[in-house]
């Protein structure tokens, strides 16, 4: 893919402003090597506890402010804010291609855990917002039963963005292979999701709920931060580059049928 003078939008999940800030940069080192190809690097400051419809406004003002449609790479939360951002069409038309890592369409079992059980939530929220990254309400969009239901209450505006926007969509399995020590507390929070028979995972994200239907999808090996963290054991970089290579670098004409990756 040639990324010479293309707009990207890098889209954090939970907590990317706060590691970004002590500098252990989320997506850093992918957006160093973006910068390098010759794209037009970006990253919103967005509160990432924040409810998915606040951080979904912000991008798409940022998108229909854009003199150029961009393409989105969205981490975790970053692809469903990015994705209600894009139902609209006046905004998907600002778009030229969409990859989402990781991002629970479906919700996350962990979520569940978190929400259903008061005291943790409670105690999570009160976190997130001295931690500076919004009011917390954010956690309750991850939840299985909410994300079902917008994604049945928006199936035929996600179709139709996926339908004529290229979008790529990646989930990982922390068990298929071996694992940076750095990333073992995901190896067991994986074997509790297997224990409820909720299928592989990445962790945090159940392979099948990264899935967006209709679009085109990649099944790596890796925990939920494999795909965007440095140090021992990933590649973020790699990881980009490959999923890049035969993305297309053009929005299809209004009308053609979808060109998803290979």
């Amino acid at each position: 893919m040639n990324l010479g003078g293309i707009p990207v939008l890098l889209c954090f999940g939970l907590m990317g402003e706060v590691q970004a800030r002590i500098g252990l940069d989320y997506m850093g080192a992918q957006a160093r090597w973006l910068g390098e190809q010759g794209a037009l690097v970006a990253r919103l400051d967005l509160p990432t506890s924040a409810p998915v419809a606040d951080n979904a406004g912000r991008i798409a003002d940022w998108l229909d402010r854009h003199p150029a449609p961009a393409l989105l790479i969205a981490h975790s939360k970053g692809g469903l804010e990015a994705l209600a951002a894009l139902g609209d069409p006046a905004i998907a038309a600002r778009c030229r291609g969409f990859i989402a890592l990781q991002s629970p369409f479906f919700g996350s079992p962990v979520a569940d855990a978190v929400v259903m059980r008061q005291p943790m939530r409670l105690a999570v929220g009160a976190a997130l917002r001295m931690l500076g990254t919004g009011s917390g309400a954010g956690l309750d969009d991850l939840t299985t039963a909410t994300r079902q239901a917008w994604m049945a209450a928006n199936a035929r505006a996600v179709a139709a963005f996926v339908a004529h926007v290229p979008v790529l969509t990646v989930g990982s399995d922390v068990l298929d292979g071996p694992v940076p020590v750095a990333d073992r507390p995901y190896v067991w929070m994986a074997q509790w999701l297997a224990g409820l028979g909720i299928g592989p995972s990445d962790g945090l994200v159940p392979v099948a709920s990264a899935r967006l239907p209709g679009a085109a999808f990649r099944q790596v090996a890796g925990s939920h931060v494999a795909l965007i963290a440095d140090g021992p054991g990933h590649d973020p970089v790699g990881a980009l580059r490959g999923l890049l290579a035969g993305f297309p670098t053009a929005r299809p004409s209004p009308g053609t049928p979808p060109h998803p990756a290979p």
